[in-house]
């Protein structure tokens, strides 16, 4: 991967994972009840559901890569569309309020770990998002080298923040990360993101 496919990707990334959702709002709320210490388990539930993600992403494009270009183009064209949607959908419930969940101290990991897999950036967002920076003329698994370090790293950095925003400011960490205005900003650059590497994917020939 050039540095210059690795910027692009490392800039989409900090995206991805700041964009407030359920899992930030869990990242607060333990911050803000059970205090950043404790709340660390609910980060590090997260970064293993975002490396079996992860992987599963990963083994799923190398397929596609295997069966087809085609394939692997109209993968890349859906999931840029899935990430306009991600960016609709976001502008449109950025009014509604923000659900906090009571936290249960001796689940914290595993409750933590199913709220990020039922997130609706799961499965589908990550292989959507996976799927625009692979280089399918390079082996797939050398590029991971890079794209692991850098996704893992930045989720980590992402929901420690929260958890430290939930611990240090309390309640007004959610006033703040879900302004709506904020919400509606970060869900217009998933849409313009998706326009962009929808038409910079390679035309799908017939």
């Amino acid at each position: 991967m050039s540095f210059e496919a690795w910027t692009v990707f490392a800039v989409f990334w900090v995206l991805f994972v700041t964009t407030p959702g359920p899992n930030a709002v869990n990242c607060i709320t333990n911050g803000m009840t059970i205090g950043f210490r404790r709340g660390l388990w609910a980060v590090a539930a997260i970064l293993t559901q975002a490396t079996l993600f992860l992987t599963l992403s990963a083994a799923g494009v190398t397929a596609l890569i295997a069966a087809s270009p085609t394939a692997f183009q109209m993968a890349k064209i859906i999931g840029a569309g899935f990430l306009i949607y991600l960016g609709i959908r976001g502008w449109v419930i950025a009014k509604q309020p923000v659900v906090m969940a009571e936290p249960d101290g001796r689940r914290i990991y595993w409750r933590a770990f199913a709220i990020a897999t039922i997130n609706p950036k799961s499965v589908a967002g990550y292989l959507a998002a996976f799927s625009q920076f692979v280089q399918p003329d390079v082996p797939i698994w050398g590029q991971m080298w890079v794209i692991f370090p850098t996704a893992l790293s930045i989720t980590a950095l992402s929901y420690i923040g929260y958890t430290a925003l939930g611990a240090g400011i309390g309640r007004a960490a959610l006033g703040a990360v879900f302004n709506v205005w904020l919400r509606r900003v970060l869900a217009g650059c998933f849409v313009i993101y998706g326009v962009l590497l929808a038409s910079a994917a390679t035309p799908v020939k017939s």
